[in-house]
């Protein structure tokens, strides 16, 4: 059964193709596995049982009478609780929708669907997915993959934590921030934030000035490469996906390789500290790269990557604008660090926000010349590995031994800019520190040229098979 668990969706679609294996094994030895750790994890804040094996028998029917929908047909995920999922309780996270059942499914879900891959649950994520920390008032903490005493990360906790700990092969996230690379880092999973537009966003509520993304969550880079395959492509919610379209990538191309690709690297922005467990498999990972024929350059980082002010006035005017009323209407129902975000966007002006979206322009526009003579940027994806699981957003945290201020500016300096910029940017495992903590590396590409940044992504998986694990029996 643990053999099964931790089967890829791609060595599970080849059993189910050739009806080795039934999608109603499969899905029941996954809710199986899901209602066994939910009490040490909760990553879950749904389970669907009766759905999904309702679902999953209508694909054995399917694929037995030979109508195979393709290489997700049959294969269970679950879908982030910030993600509409018709029929299916969807929370946000927080208390206010604790009850709350969509009437539609977003695009990725209808899509996935359409695909017929097996919806078994909804996974954790913070009011709203409003922090990097998987914790909310309607279900508390949700507890890393290879340390109870550390945090998932987060939003996208719930999904990179079942992803790693073998319930179910793939996983819908969602990336604001870094909320999926950030808990994909921290607990040893692959976690790609495609272009903008790719995968069209059903729920952005400012489908022109979107910085948020529907994404996939895999232990490997072939089963997110079929995710993006199913979901992406255009649909009229979305007008960046009209002109964005799909990113296919097979595996039955030549095999990926570094020889001949130019990577642009930078350890951290300008100022930042570095945990040296990290800095060390970063270098470490440049070698292996340069060994495989690549051409190595550093980059520096300076001011323009300080984004955090530029991120704070939108995403957090954003927040005002959508949930402002309803905290004050109800404030007991959410947690001190969620009022404090959307009160800390009270001093902005229209013109603050205009001008932050400017910088945005710019910031965009210097990653693009970044790029302009690289095929990829390289960095880690955070400067140290996961934080304690009590820890606070606005608390002090530590790093390099030093107690410092500042999480978003000072552990994820790496993933807010391309939320911005709406360039692609994958985390991938990079080694374990000396307590077993994960470790991730990013890779960031050039705006839609998503195939080109897998396809060196998977060379480097390749060239890494000892960064994967399992962290659970």
């Amino acid at each position: 059964m643990n053999d099964l668990s931790y089967l890829s969706a791609v060595e599970l679609g080849k059993l189910i193709r050739g009806k080795e294996l039934s999608p109603v094994e499969v899905t029941r030895a996954t809710l199986d596995r899901a209602e066994r750790l939910q009490q040490s994890l909760n990553c879950f804040i749904t389970l669907c049982g009766d759905e999904a094996m309702a679902a999953a028998r209508a694909a054995e029917r399917e694929i037995m009478a030979g109508h195979y929908r393709g290489p997700l047909h049959g294969v269970p995920y679950a879908a982030k609780d910030l993600v509409d999922t018709a029929g299916i309780r969807t929370t946000y996270g927080t208390v206010v929708y604790k009850d709350h059942v969509p009437e539609q499914d977003a695009v990725a879900v209808s899509r996935l669907k359409q695909a017929g891959a097996i919806l078994f649950g909804k996974t954790t994520t913070p009011e709203f997915g409003s922090q990097s920390i998987t914790r909310s008032p309607l279900f508390g903490d949700t507890r890393n993959a290879w340390s109870a005493e550390r945090s998932s990360g987060g939003s996208s906790g719930g999904a990179a934590v079942a992803v790693a700990c073998g319930i179910g092969a793939i996983g819908i996230a969602t990336d604001g921030g870094g909320s999926t690379r950030i808990p994909a880092s921290a607990n040893g999973v692959v976690g790609l934030k495609q272009s903008l537009g790719v995968v069209p966003h059903s729920q952005a509520l400012d489908a022109y000035g979107n910085q948020t993304y529907v994404t996939p969550m895999s232990r490997t880079v072939m089963d997110t490469v079929l995710m993006l395959d199913a979901m992406a492509g255009e649909h009229g919610c979305d007008p960046w996906s009209m002109t964005r379209g799909a990113a296919s990538l097979h595996d039955n191309e030549t095999a990926p390789s570094f020889q001949g690709s130019r990577i642009k690297y930078c350890l951290a922005p300008r100022g930042k500290l570095v945990e040296p467990a990290v800095e060390q498999a970063f270098h470490a990972a440049l070698d292996i790269m340069a060994d495989a024929g690549a051409r190595i350059e550093a980059f520096e980082a300076g001011d323009e990557f300080d984004v955090e002010p530029i991120w704070r006035t939108i995403n957090h005017t954003v927040w005002r604008t959508r949930f402002g009323k309803l905290v004050q209407e109800r404030p007991a129902d959410f947690s001190a660090t969620f009022i404090r975000q959307i009160e800390s966007a009270g001093e902005y002006t229209a013109a603050d926000y205009q001008e932050a979206m400017f910088s945005r322009t710019r910031l965009f526009r210097h990653v693009e010349r970044l790029l302009g003579d690289a095929d990829v940027l390289v960095t880690p994806t955070l400067l140290r590995p996961a934080l304690p699981l009590d820890q606070d957003l606005f608390s002090p945290f530590e790093i390099a031994g030093r107690r410092i201020e500042g999480i978003r500016s000072n552990w994820f300096p790496w993933t807010m800019p391309f939320n911005m910029t709406g360039n692609p940017a994958i985390s991938l495992p990079n080694g374990f520190d000396a307590a077993g903590l994960p470790i991730g590396i990013q890779f960031i590409g050039s705006l839609g040229k998503d195939p080109d940044l897998l396809r060196l992504a998977l060379a480097f998986e390749a060239l890494t098979p000892h960064h994967y694990g399992k962290p659970i029996a």
